[in-house]
């Protein structure tokens, strides 16, 4: 049997080893003796590892590392060890030792080895994203380790409450920090966008709380849990002063944090062996200003809707909803000509096939339409009037640059005083 076998092939060997569930932690407080149990953050609770060998980047250039002379033993070693290695680390970010973080370490070097294997090669797709949008924002590298603990590396990981993404952000949050979500646009999966919203967010809870410690503690449970329990604590800012105070679940966040920067730089010491990885080529993207599905594009442009799904995880569905605004689609370097000499060819493509009756409507609207969306002319024009049904995450002003109208004209046609629009209303736009 050839061992340079793929991730997926191997499923049945790794799986055994990293799918018992656990949502929570034992430990022996040393002054009380009383035994705690702590929550474990998401990333480490569910069995993430299965989902990240089915993404497409995974399972398309990753490989088992043949020439790996590791065992599969976890050596033990002492507190003076761990507090040594921990010290030596390049970081801004104090990474204390103690118990807690013990059982943190314990749980990578044991329990999930083979999901840091797999980790190993899934950070050379994904760090490299993560450290450019930090340094933009001037934040300290180890914070690439976060989405370590928040989604196992895993860009289609979603949480039992609704965060999403590889840095788990909640609906209302993404919004906040800039990412559209709608009912076919997710921005929370987008690696690039997502990780520039995450150091934003960082950056302004270290503002609140001038310690990093304490924000990567409120960006698992929220500023306002974090403030309670410094009230709780007597006024400190001391993390493992205020930590009984804290959800359970925050109590194990800032260990599993310390203990991600640890094991992602110490695997060696632990017998771990990297998946071996090999980057995808060049990739670039295309502006689009009409819908275009994803099977268009599969066909026209030899390449797999698996693939454009991978390097485009923001869109829900094979739609992207060029109309309301330009958005761009990644694809690999050598297809973008494809694309661009398929032209017109390419929307008008098994249009009829592909899309629903409203967007039937969309496609008849903008299928006489020059690239630079220029004059447009139809026959429901020239009858004196036109309506169109508002889609999912419009806005007046979306429409009217779709309609070559103004929001003053539109509120005018529909004798609206706001500007509130809802999904499903019809509107007259002529």
């Amino acid at each position: 049997m050839n061992i340079r076998t793929t991730l997926t092939a191997a499923l049945l060997l790794i799986l055994p080893l990293c799918t018992t569930a656990q949502s929570e932690i034992s430990v022996v407080d040393d002054k009380t003796g009383k035994t705690e149990e702590i929550g474990l953050p998401e990333g480490m609770m569910s069995n993430e590892l299965d989902s990240l060998l089915r993404e497409w980047h995974t399972k398309t250039y990753t490989s088992f590392n043949e020439d790996c002379e590791t065992n599969n033993e976890n050596p033990t070693y002492t507190k003076e060890e761990y507090i040594a290695r921990l010290s030596h680390l390049p970081n801004v970010i104090d990474m204390p030792y103690n118990e807690v973080v013990r059982k943190f370490i314990d749980q990578y070097s044991n329990r999930l080895r083979r999901s840091v294997a797999v980790m190993l090669g899934a950070s050379n797709f994904y760090f490299p994203i993560f450290e450019e949008a930090l340094e933009t924002y001037q934040m300290p590298l180890e914070l690439k380790y976060l989405p370590i603990i928040e989604s196992a590396l895993n860009p289609g990981a979603t949480s039992r409450v609704g965060a999403a993404g590889l840095w788990q952000f909640m609906p209302a949050t993404g919004k906040q920090y800039g990412l559209e979500i709608t009912s076919l646009i997710d921005e929370r999966r987008d690696p690039i966008k997502s990780s520039y919203a995450a150091a934003r967010y960082l950056k302004d809870l270290y503002d609140i709380f001038g310690d990093w410690t304490l924000a990567i503690a409120s960006y698992n449970c929220g500023p306002q849990n974090v403030l309670k329990a410094i009230k709780r604590a007597d006024g400190s800012k001391d993390y493992w002063t205020i930590y009984p105070y804290l959800p359970a679940e925050t109590r194990g966040y800032v260990p599993a944090f310390i203990a991600a920067n640890y094991i992602m730089t110490y695997y060696c010491e632990h017998n771990i062996c990297p998946v071996n990885t090999r980057l995808p080529a060049g990739t670039d993207t295309i502006m689009v200003n009409r819908d275009v599905r994803f099977e268009q594009i599969h066909e026209l442009c030899n390449i797999s809707i698996e693939e454009l799904r991978a390097l485009n995880p923001q869109y829900r569905t094979t739609l992207v909803p060029g109309d309301a605004r330009p958005l761009a689609i990644r694809m690999p370097a050598e297809t973008i000509g494809a694309f661009i000499e398929a032209g017109d060819s390419l929307y008008a493509h098994r249009a009829s096939e592909l899309f629903s009756k409203k967007e039937k409507e969309v496609v008849a609207s903008s299928s006489t339409v020059s690239p630079n969306r220029g004059r447009q002319t139809s026959s429901r024009q020239s009858r004196g009037g036109k309506s169109i049904t508002v889609r999912p995450g419009d806005t007046l002003g979306a429409i009217a640059r779709r309609n070559h109208t103004s929001v003053s004209a539109l509120k005018r046609l529909n004798g609206m005083r706001g500007t509130n629009i809802r999904a499903g209303q019809k509107l007259r736009v002529r």
